[in-house]
Formats: C-alpha cells, sequence, structure tokens
C-alpha cells in the first residue's frame, strides 16, 4: 500500500508539471477507453498489447532519453532502419524516441516475435537495394514513400476476389503491418502521440479519438 501511495504522489506531482511517466501514460489510456482497447492502428492481436500491461518494462523506459543510450536488442544497423521507417509511417516518431522504446519491449520478447521482427526490417532493406541501389534510410522521401505505399497497399492473403497472390506480395504486407503495430504503439503510447490524440492534463479519454493522416501510411 505504501509503494502504491507514494507511485500516486508521483504520479500527481508529474500531472501537476504537465509530464507524465510511460506507466502513467498507458494507465491513463486504458483507464479511459476500458481493459480491452487497443491502441490506435495497431491489430488487437499484436504482441506490443501483453507488453505495454508490463509496469516493470514501463518504468525502465523512463531511462530512454540517456545520452549514453543503446540497444539491448537491435544491431546498430537494424536501429537505423527502424528508426528511419519509423519516421517514415509514423512521422514524429524519432522525437518520441519509439525506437528505442520498441528495442526495450523486444529485448524481453519472444524469440518468434523478435525474429519476425528483424525479418521486416530485413525486407524493407532488400527491397530498397533492389529498388534504389540504396539502404532505407539513405532513401530520399520520395523513394521512401513509394515502397511504403507499395507495402500497405500490396494484396492480403485473404484476398476477397480470390486471386491468386504471389508469396512475396502478402509477406512484404505482413512485415509493413507487423511493424507498423510497433511503432504505432510506441508512438502513442508516448507523451507525444498522447497529446496528438487530444489528451491534456486535466481530462482522461472516453475513447480514442480518430487519427486521421490521408497524406502519411498511418
Amino acid at each position: 500500500m505504501e509503494t502504491s501511495r507514494a507511485l500516486s504522489t508521483i504520479d500527481e506531482a508529474a500531472v501537476a508539471r504537465g509530464q507524465l511517466t510511460r506507466r502513467e501514460m498507458v494507465r491513463r489510456l486504458l483507464a479511459g477507453a476500458g481493459a480491452g482497447a487497443t491502441w490506435p492502428l495497431v491489430a488487437s492481436s499484436h504482441p506490443i498489447h501483453d507488453l505495454l500491461r508490463n509496469d516493470a518494462l514501463l518504468d525502465e523506459a523512463e531511462k530512454l532519453g540517456a545520452a549514453d543510450w543503446k540497444p539491448l536488442f537491435l544491431t546498430g544497423k537494424q536501429n537505423e532502419t527502424l528508426t528511419a521507417v519509423a519516421e517514415s509511417i509514423v512521422p514524429g516518431s524519432s522525437k518520441a524516441q519509439a525506437n528505442r522504446f520498441i528495442d526495450l519491449l523486444l529485448s524481453v520478447d519472444t524469440d518468434k516475435h523478435q525474429k519476425k521482427l528483424v525479418e521486416a526490417l530485413a525486407a524493407f532493406e532488400e527491397e530498397a537495394q533492389k529498388r534504389f541501389a540504396k539502404s532505407f534510410p539513405a532513401l530520399n522521401e520520395d523513394q521512401k514513400s513509394q515502397l511504403l505505399t507499395d507495402a500497405s497497399t500490396a494484396p492480403a492473403k485473404d484476398n476477397s476476389e480470390g486471386a491468386v497472390v504471389p508469396e512475396n506480395h502478402t509477406k512484404f504486407r505482413e512485415h509493413f503491418e507487423n511493424l507498423k503495430g510497433w511503432i504505432s504503439g510506441a508512438y502513442y503510447s508516448s507523451e507525444i502521440g498522447m497529446r496528438e490524440l487530444g489528451w491534456a492534463e486535466d481530462r482522461v479519454f472516453a475513447s480514442f479519438p480518430g487519427c486521421e493522416h490521408p497524406e502519411e501510411h498511418r
């Protein structure tokens, strides 16, 4: 009880300063939209949902702004690719340090989920090299947009028209959706993302507001 009371006091002080810890931000999102709520643009089956309910991890997130930060799971190159992809899918992700938060989450996730994210990053690197002979971070904005648009609009495996879809097309779409889930979850559980959704210190969410960005890949 004493620990809970102390945490509550800290959280209240943070609110008074207009600042919230990651744990408190996630708690408010869940409290406002209900325990079964899903994050904007994140499929309910995505593994990030369970990780965002891990208080110990959320407390560790407070250290992500350290000047000497280094990835716990990702390689340097993978981190660069993730940062670039994140910024292209959800502008503002770099400022929200979405890549660092995702790396923290992955460091305790299952081998299966870790492998899927690494494969997704590799797929974007491979496609960038194939099309433009450059790594994804080195692409210009038009090239990044073209690649992401193709990935986000590739036919899904369960094509409603019954057409035969090449496996590499469906895989690219799956990689995009997986990355979008990680990136959106990391971004919208940050203070920057919450404020974009309409959060203010004196209110909680009755439901998640709509998030429409027709010119982006969100």
